[in-house]
């Protein structure tokens, strides 16, 4: 048996208990108010208030709790300063690690999925966790060929629980919101509850990663370690050594930073024209920052593949198109193709100078050569975004996110909360122009140089921004 809370009552009386407390605040916040000071001090300490309930509470549940307390956690940069920065170690924490669960646990499950005799699969194993996430721990080991691998073993119950927590967490999903400035945590939930039973399966993460362990193999600047063996609740691969994301945001050099914002943003837009697979959890938990071959380089290690999207034909070339013409200014093509893939539904008709107004602000990294990815940044497109007085906050309102856009919309934000925790300055067009459909028109994209890597083309130097 787990120490992972699995029993409904025990589960939803946690889970239940965070509105009531939310609740609890808000009353304290009035008599605050009553008491003199005022509404932008306790806004403040409200949020800050709430924020700590609900990241001990998440961590404490594991299961589909922690999962979302980890997608939120990437959005983090997006707060105030003044309230991210008491409880970034708890987000930071949620990240890295849970508390484990019970050796006995642990050997119970790899008796019943590897065998009686599943000791002689290894040289070594250490009962004590490496690192302990949502729905699975991670064990480091030496595989009876010599290999130092990681072992990860899912919680017994982790489906119950996941499903459970987020189907309680989203009935009070609208009390989440004041934590993401402009993001609506509802379909984050119900994505999540949709992809659950992928999550569980360490088959399906098991050829995820086998295929981006073949594709980038030889890659200079990537590293992802091999598929040793998988069966039910037990998947083991290949050990990899490094410094983790959240340390490089903590204490990183800014060389260190740059490097693995630039490496970040190369891995993930390159990937689904690479294997036709987006990686579709990208908060720094699962990646490292690694030696490369040569002195001083350095490389990105990346793990856990249990959720992505299959996008056999790479990203939609749409995204590319839209974000090129809108650089370009060009309103009237941009609104006609985002009507026609239904971002602007029938029924609605909107100016497209201004849906290209809201549009600029977004995509502004793209517009030069090398863009500072700073919370300052973020935390102003948030509160444009948030802002129900605003003009961008009631076009927001108005536009429509189609399902087969949602998880690619997640990763791009999730990509763009981590780069600017990163504080990194990234050359996001050289990767959009190398491995974005349509964001570079063919006559310059087939006119690659002798000495670019196939599949890369880059945009002359001269080029507009």
């Amino acid at each position: 048996m787990s120490d992972l809370p699995r029993k409904a009552v025990t589960r939803t009386a946690k889970l239940a208990a965070l509105p009531l407390g939310f609740a609890g605040r808000a009353t304290w916040g009035l008599g605050k108010r009553i008491g003199g000071k005022s509404a932008e001090i306790v806004a403040r300490e409200l949020q800050q208030r709430t924020a700590d309930q609900l990241f001990k509470v998440l961590g404490e549940l594991k299961g589909g709790a922690m999962k979302l307390g980890q997608a939120l956690s990437v959005f983090e940069s997006a707060l105030p300063e003044e309230v991210a920065g008491p409880y970034r170690a708890a987000l930071t924490k949620l990240q890295e690690a849970a508390p484990p669960m019970p050796v006995r646990t642990v050997h119970g499950v790899l008796e019943e999925r590897l065998g009686a005799d599943w000791r002689e699969l290894f040289l070594e194993f250490e009962d004590k966790p490496a690192a302990a996430a949502s729905i699975g721990q991670v064990h480091r080991a030496v595989w009876h060929d010599g290999r130092e691998v990681a072992v990860k073993v899912q919680y017994p119950g982790a489906g119950e629980a996941l499903l459970s927590d987020l189907a309680q967490l989203s009935r009070f999903a609208r009390l989440l919101g004041p934590l993401v400035p402009g993001m609506d945590i509802k379909p984050l939930i119900t994505e999540m509850r949709d992809r659950v039973s992928e999550e569980l399966d360490y088959g399906l993460e098991a050829q995820a990663q086998r295929e981006h362990a073949a594709e980038f193999a030889d890659d200079p600047d990537v590293v992802v370690p091999d598929v040793v063996h998988q069966s039910e609740q037990v998947l083991v691969t290949e050990w990899i050594d490094g410094i983790p994301l959240s340390e490089v945001i903590a204490d990183g050099t800014e060389e260190e930073r740059n490097r693995a914002g630039q490496l970040l943003a190369r891995f993930l837009f390159s990937g689904p024209t690479r294997t036709g697979l987006l990686h579709a959890d990208p908060h720094p938990g699962n990646f490292r920052l690694l030696p490369g071959e040569g002195d001083g380089d350095l490389r990105l290690g990346v793990l856990d593949f249990g959720t992505v999207d299959r996008l056999p034909g790479g990203l939609p070339e749409t995204i590319g198109a839209c974000l090129r013409m809108t650089l370009e200014g060009e309103a009237e093509t941009v609104y006609r193709l985002l009507r026609d893939e239904g971002f602007v539904k029938e029924s609605i008709d909107l100016d497209p100078d201004e849906v290209l107004e809201y549009l600029l602000p977004i995509i502004e990294p793209a517009q030069v050569e090398a863009f500072p990815f700073t919370r300052e940044w973020i935390r102003t497109q948030a509160a444009r975004i948030a802002d129900p007085r605003s003009p961008a906050h009631q076009l927001g309102k108005r536009l429509n996110l189609p399902p087969s856009y949602l998880l690619i919309h997640r990763v791009t934000l999730s990509t763009i909360g981590v780069l600017c925790q990163l504080n990194a300055t990234v050359r996001l067009r050289d990767e959009l122009s190398a491995w974005l459909p349509g964001f570079v028109p063919e006559d310059i994209s087939e006119d690659v140089p002798e000495d670019v890597p196939e599949g890369i083309a880059e945009q002359p130097e001269e080029t507009p921004a």
